[in-house]
């Protein structure tokens, strides 16, 4: 089963999430702090960090600095923080997922369990990637199929899809979804992908991009639709 390492410096949260992790049978180990946080991470290689950001002696986002300098651990950061800055930098600085407090116990663990998955199936890339019974890309063709039915897509509009598809459920900030997309000049302004966002959900339905205000966009899981 998972190692999940929680960073949080509040003694009662820390138990509140190791005992629901550790009933869904996880392996669970803890940090107070920021330095400790990197020399449990070191240490104990965790398959994924739950990461407050106010923390004491080094600040999570910092912490998710040094995390993703040094491997790909995915992480989710679970903080009192709720404005909208906050969540993109740490999703920029490569977070796979947040929730803000107070939260559901029952639903982080659901978060760590999606999480997760989408790290197995993005560890182990398919030159075909399917999303369910809907969804099929041909990567090296660059072929698209969606309900059965061929769709055609720019090259711009399939790169950005096929990164989202992936990791469905993972929200991609703007900026995340430009470095997915090469060689096309005019990429250079974030807000080029709300373009082509637009032009997607016209040639596909709007049922499988969901728009997560604020922050980005993320593909539909099968399971929501």
């Amino acid at each position: 089963m998972a190692t999940i390492l929680v960073v949080d410096d509040e003694p009662r949260i820390v138990q509140l999430v190791r005992d629901y992790l550790e009933h869904g049978g996880f392996t669970v180990l803890t940090a107070a702090d920021g330095p400790a946080a990197l020399r449990t991470a070191r240490t104990g290689r965790p398959d994924l960090v739950v990461l407050d950001l106010s923390l004491p002696g080094l600040d999570g986002l910092d912490v998710a600095r040094s995390l993703r300098r040094e491997g790909e651990v995915p992480i989710i950061m679970l903080t009192a923080r709720t404005e909208e800055s906050d969540k993109l930098v740490g999703l920029e600085l490569g977070a796979d997922d947040y929730l803000t407090k107070p939260f559901s116990p029952k639903e982080l663990v659901a978060r760590v369990r999606a999480v997760l998955r989408r790290a197995d199936a993005a560890s182990t890339p398919s030159e075909v990637i399917r999303v369910g019974t809907d969804v099929e890309l041909d990567v090296p063709r660059m072929e698209a199929r969606f309900g059965g039915r061929r769709v055609d897509l720019t090259k711009s509009e399939f790169q950005i899809v096929s990164a989202m598809a992936r990791q469905p459920g993972r929200v991609f900030t703007r900026s995340q979804l430009l470095d997915a997309v090469r060689g096309v000049a005019f990429e250079s302004y974030e807000r080029a992908i709300d373009a082509h966002i637009k032009n997607i959900r016209k040639k596909v339905g709007q049922q499988y991009i969901e728009t997560v205000f604020g922050v980005g966009y993320r593909f539909v899981e099968p399971a929501e639709r």
